[in-house]
């Protein structure tokens, strides 16, 4: 089945569901991309800083070559990692992500993080701003070496701050989101700004420890929650599944990651079935809310997108 696409600004489409790609490790990432191809995928989303760019361009460079699939049925998102956030380092960082990729152009290219710092991450650089970091991204869109551009991480009052300076405005958004923590807040001025929003972590990160009142402990997973369970147990579905079509019926585009090959048929596997307005609200109400990736590498910087949270 085909999948569903939001319009960018650029009037490029941007599918609704794709692969995620963070902690796929080289040896296993190939496979993963493979299945996903062969499963109907067409956007893959990756980053310099997963380290895995370089296998998952000698698969697109296969199945491009091999007349499989044609490089415009594709949709690649890769990002400027924060070692690199000096507007005069984002051109030759996106053009040693395109080389690793073996392309001429991503479709996305997005500013990992807001928070600059050294190249070797040892210390924060408290005096480049996101509007900086902005000017460089502009730049890859006009030579064409990206054909949209977006941010991924930020706050709304950063995403705001760039609107109001930005020569090209941005594109797409990628941040975590499911239904223990909804991004309603940061997509409601997305969609002022006609900005598309990308979910990262839509099953909530299974397995994923923090931090209570001194102790590490597993955090409650969408995956086990009872609504979710009945819903699923409906349409004779999983509950990562409906997880992900809850995502997609918002409008948002959605990035689970897998490099199991039945669990990455599995997320594709959404497309046959739909979630009546009920089911949606009910989904829309989970009681429990949680950022789970908290940024404490940004902390004590002036462009911490989190700083308000740290403070309640």
């Amino acid at each position: 089945m085909t999948v569903p696409t939001t319009t960018l600004p650029t009037g490029a489409k941007l599918p609704l569901l794709g692969l995620g790609t963070w902690l796929s490790k080289p040896d296993e990432v190939k496979n993963a991309v493979r299945e996903a191809l062969d499963a109907g995928y067409r956007y893959i989303d990756t980053a310099f800083i997963y380290k895995n760019e370089s296998e998952i361009g000698d698969v697109l460079q296969e199945y491009i070559c091999s007349g499989k699939i044609k490089r415009e049925e594709l949709f690649i998102t890769t990002k400027l990692f924060c070692s690199h956030n000096r507007p005069e380092e984002v051109e030759a960082e996106m053009r040693d992500s395109l080389g690793r990729l073996k392309l001429d152009y991503v479709d996305l290219y997005l500013i990992h993080g807001p928070v600059p710092f050294e190249h070797d991450m040892s210390a924060q650089l408290p005096d480049v701003r996101v509007e900086d970091t902005w000017r460089g991204m502009e730049g890859v869109f006009e030579k064409g070496l990206a054909k949209a551009i977006g941010v991924s991480n930020f706050s709304i009052e950063q995403v705001e701050r760039i609107q109001k300076v930005a020569k090209v405005p941005i594109h797409n958004i990628q941040v975590e989101c499911h239904i223990y923590f909804p991004q309603f807040d940061l997509h409601d001025v997305c969609k002022k700004h006609n900005i598309s929003f990308t979910a990262y972590a839509p099953l909530g990160s299974p397995g994923r420890l923090q931090q209570t009142a001194g102790k590490w402990e597993l955090s409650p997973s969408p995956l086990e929650d009872d609504t979710v369970k009945s819903i699923a147990e409906k349409h004779g579905k999983t509950p990562a599944q409906v997880l992900i079509r809850h995502l997609i019926q918002r409008g948002l585009s959605v990035i689970p990651k897998s490099v199991n090959e039945k669990r990455i048929k599995e997320n594709f596997d959404v497309l046959d079935f739909e979630l009546n307005e009920e089911e949606i609200s009910k989904l829309n109400s989970a009681k429990h809310c949680q950022r789970l990736f908290v940024g404490d590498l940004f902390k004590g910087h002036y462009e911490d997108p989190y700083k308000l949270e740290r403070k309640q």
